[in-house]
């Protein structure tokens, strides 16, 4: 099962290494990790992927604990929340194709953000599924670059997993 994690550390050098190592020396695999800072300059958060059953998840969040860097850790897997990637896509695009590339980019509410002789850069954000679509519907035109970002995600309605959680109960 895939668990997504929403863990707050410190913003402070090194805890992204310090993070990834700890699941790299436990042979545990990250599907996807994200790091940026929050509302809080001091606070970063990591929104992490990991692969595993309820065992995996448990050992995983027990080790992270102990981190000194770490805040809280949250798994927001089986709660309702809001998910989104980022993908940037440089396809072929001879003048003659043009137009079909930007039927899909329509199509999928991305953007062209780059234009050149013999390519576009495309992008588009959305879940996993939208940006899955979008990149099988323009392997047709020969995708020359890709890259995409993890996943982010935040719970839907009043529940938090931020440090305003805190204010809000006090």
């Amino acid at each position: 099962m895939r668990h997504i994690l929403a863990v707050l550390v410190e913003n402070n050098p090194g805890v992204l290494t310090r993070v990834a190592g700890l699941f790299s020396r436990r042979g545990y695999n990250i599907d996807s990790l994200s790091v940026g800072r929050t509302e809080h300059p001091n606070v970063s958060r990591m929104t992490i992927v990991v692969e595993g059953d309820d065992l995996v998840l448990e050992q995983v969040t027990k080790q992270l604990h102990k981190l000194v860097d770490v805040i809280k850790i949250n798994d927001i897997t089986s709660e309702e929340y809001v998910d989104r990637e980022l993908v940037l896509v440089k396809v072929g695009a001879d003048p003659a194709v043009r137009g079909e590339i930007i039927q899909i980019v329509d199509i999928f509410r991305a953007r062209i953000v780059d234009i050149g002789q013999r390519t576009l850069i495309i992008e588009c954000t959305g879940d996993e599924g939208k940006i899955s679509a979008v990149i099988e519907s323009l392997k047709p035109f020969g995708i020359k670059e890709l890259v995409r970002t993890g996943k982010i995600a935040m719970l839907r309605g009043h529940k938090f997993t931020s440090l305003n959680e805190f204010k809000e109960e006090e």
